[in-house]
């Protein structure tokens, strides 16, 4: 447990593998939610994803150590992903990498995908993708990720770069690979594109009923094909 305080309450983040001398990779889901809502999709999905890949990737020792994170106050902003970026950066700590599980779940077929004007016309209409954002810092761990992921039979995946840590675009940030931007370490946002497309977003109607599990389990299967291929 790495432990931390906010608004006078102790909070934690939990972690498996624990902390490693060698560079590791950080595999990180947020596991807090929205007063109101089961969190089907926000983030359940993420954290399913994350754990199913762990039990399939610790079948065999990787050459590399992975950690698998399980952030807290994600939604009061980063707060757990923030503390512990924040210590790798001040113990001088390296990483090969970080990919956040952000809403990985929830496809759609009649045009609900939305984008930010600057954005109309340079990805697909229809949201049943799985979507990547790097900064311009973690774009070679882009392309390493996204070749890993495209190998699984089934999952589209569209890739973004920012600049700079993507203050242009800060719906981009809303999830715990910002702070380890921040932080100067490579991160990938990995989303369904969250309120772009689920109308269930951070509403009582975001429900595994509402979910797309062939697409998930093929997410699932893009992180440990990831995760193969980067360690």
């Amino acid at each position: 447990m790495d432990e931390f305080s906010y608004m006078g309450e102790r909070f934690v983040n939990l972690i498996a593998a624990g902390a490693q001398a060698k560079p590791r990779l950080i595999i990180g889901a947020h596991l807090d939610t929205v007063p109101g809502t089961p969190g089907a999709d926000d983030n359940a999905s993420g954290l399913a994803a994350m754990l199913e890949a762990a039990r399939v990737v610790t079948r065999h020792a990787p050459n590399a150590p992975v950690e698998w994170i399980a952030f807290n106050l994600e939604e009061v902003g980063m707060v757990g992903s923030s503390h512990y970026a924040a210590g790798l950066r001040r113990r001088r700590r390296s990483i090969l990498g970080m990919l956040s599980l952000e809403m990985v779940g929830f496809t759609e077929s009649q045009g609900l995908q939305r984008y930010p004007w600057f954005l109309r016309g340079r990805f697909p209409d229809v949201g049943n993708y799985l979507g990547l954002a790097a900064n311009r810092r973690s774009q070679r761990f882009l392309e390493v990720v996204a070749g890993a992921m495209r190998s699984v039979e089934g999952l589209p995946v569209e890739t973004m770069v920012l600049p700079g840590n993507g203050w242009l675009f800060p719906e981009a940030r809303l999830s715990d690979h910002a702070p380890f931007w921040d932080a100067g370490f490579p991160a990938l946002l990995v989303t369904d594109t969250a309120f772009f497309r689920n109308p269930h977003y951070h509403q009582p109607g975001d429900r595994v009923e509402t979910l797309d599990l062939d697409f998930l389990t093929r997410v699932t299967q893009g992180v440990i094909a990831a995760v193969e291929a980067l360690t």
